[in-house]
């Protein structure tokens, strides 16, 4: 079982790993957007988190969230996939909720590809409400579905 001591920020040497997992199980085929050089622009930009689940030195998970000024939008939620349904994406998504909460941001917004039906239920599971879809969003191959969650509202 995953614990919260398992979730920190991402260091550089995360990039290329974080990288790779976003490519295999969210960029499949779509044009890679999400390489080294982008995830470590990320984790120096101010306004965004990049964020690890790991034991040792395994990943387990990640996520990437970029705050706005009344709302954040989750960029990127990734596990690997033997750790699913583990509580690893739960728990990345608990430590961001957290750190939106401190910051006093109550919209998390993300969107997700339209034929990833678990990632829509467990976004649902997490008392995320799909607020419109944008045709062809992904690169023009594939639908997007677009999620808002209200914070510090009860979960569905």
């Amino acid at each position: 079982m995953i614990t919260e001591s398992d979730i920190s920020l991402a260091v550089p040497d995360d990039a290329v790993a974080i990288a790779a997992l976003s490519r295999r199980t969210i960029e499949h085929g779509l044009q890679w957007r999400w390489t080294p050089p982008r995830v470590l622009a990320s984790m120096a930009d101010a306004d965004t988190n990049v964020v690890v689940a790991r034991r040792g030195t395994d990943l387990l998970g990640f996520a990437v969230m970029k705050y706005g000024d009344d709302d954040a939008h989750l960029l990127l939620l990734a596990t690997q996939p033997r750790c699913r349904r583990q509580g690893v994406g739960s728990m990345l998504l608990a430590w961001l909720e957290d750190t939106l909460a401190v910051a006093g941001i109550r919209t998390l917004k993300l969107e997700t590809r339209s034929g990833n039906a678990g990632a829509q239920a467990f976004y649902r599971h997490h008392g995320f409400v799909e607020v419109n879809r944008r045709g062809g969003y992904y690169q023009g191959v594939e639908d997007a579905v677009n999620y808002l969650k209200q914070l510090g509202l009860p979960s569905a």
